[in-house]
């Protein structure tokens, strides 16, 4: 029996409409996750309308349709360039090095899936050569920002038992810093080479891309003792389709347009704190 959730901005979700659509798909009782934010109901099954209704409602409400049971998930697995962090590590140190105009064009290219990632990433790389290292640490105390929710997620499903695990196409000289302060258990990212205090413009081999990510999500939850099915994933780039494809659930947070073509669950209006909802997490349940 699917479970339909619709969350908006904070203050932004019409009661009137979690009523109307389920009055329309003779829904059981709508139960509020959160007032005013995010609201689900049980129907029997998603009907003729369901994804109309989902593109006419897209400008205000994430409307997603999950499975009744094994909701909460034992591993969290996260992108982090403007998906827990605002930004794209290598678009801001692009921006140090005075070719972030030309970056920042391959980097939306590449996320939108228009450009290998493995050969965008060595081509970004390759401009930053020469850049002091030092450079990395002002990126992180005066660029970088999390996520709105980030935390309390991690909290969240850590607090309930799960793992959580930051994987990224990007940097570990980034990952270090943003896994720690959001208590992740553990990161997976790229390694940026240096030599005498100076990027040297090229990545340590091999490059972990979309491959890399699905192939973290299968070993750590083998490790873990548990399923693929147990975990839910967040990403926002084409590099991510292959570990939300895997992952029980699968979510596109603030996602290129290629990328929610190709995901069932979207959010475009939450923050991270979405992904609990759509576990079945009330905001009562945070940590």
């Amino acid at each position: 029996m699917p479970i339909v959730s619709l969350i908006a901005a904070p203050g932004a979700l019409d009661p009137a409409l979690a009523e109307n659509l389920r009055n329309a798909w003779g829904g059981g009782a709508v139960q509020w996750l959160s007032p005013d934010e995010a609201a689900e109901f049980a129907v029997s099954a998603l009907t003729d309308t369901w994804e109309d209704t989902r593109a006419t409602l897209a400008d205000s409400v994430d409307l997603n349709a999950l499975p009744d049971t094994d909701r909460r998930k034992r591993m969290l697995l996260a992108d982090m360039d403007s998906t827990m962090i605002c930004q794209e590590c290598i678009d801001e140190l692009a921006d140090e090095a005075g070719v972030g105009d030309r970056v920042k064009a391959i980097t939306a290219r590449a996320m939108n899936g228009e450009l290998d990632f493995e050969g965008a990433l060595t081509e970004r790389v390759a401009l930053l050569k020469g850049l002091p290292e030092t450079v990395i640490s002002r990126v992180l105390d005066t660029r970088i920002t999390p996520m709105p929710g980030g935390a309390t997620l991690v909290a969240t499903m850590k607090a309930n038992g799960a793992h959580c695990v930051l994987v990224s196409g990007g940097f570990t000289a980034f990952t270090t810093r943003v896994a720690a302060d959001l208590s992740f258990d553990e990161h997976r990212a790229n390694t940026l080479e240096v030599a005498d205090a100076l990027l040297t413009g090229t990545v340590t081999q091999p490059i972990l891309g979309r491959a890399a990510k699905v192939e973290a999500l299968e070993q750590i939850t083998a490790r873990l003792g548990i399923t693929p099915a147990e975990a839910i994933a967040v990403g926002d780039g084409a590099n991510d389709l292959g570990m939300l494809g895997r992952a029980g659930m699968g979510v596109a947070l603030h996602a290129k347009p290629s990328v929610q073509a190709q995901c069932d669950l979207r959010v475009n209006h939450g923050d991270l704190t979405a992904l609990l909802y759509l576990q079945g997490y009330a905001r009562s349940d945070f940590a």
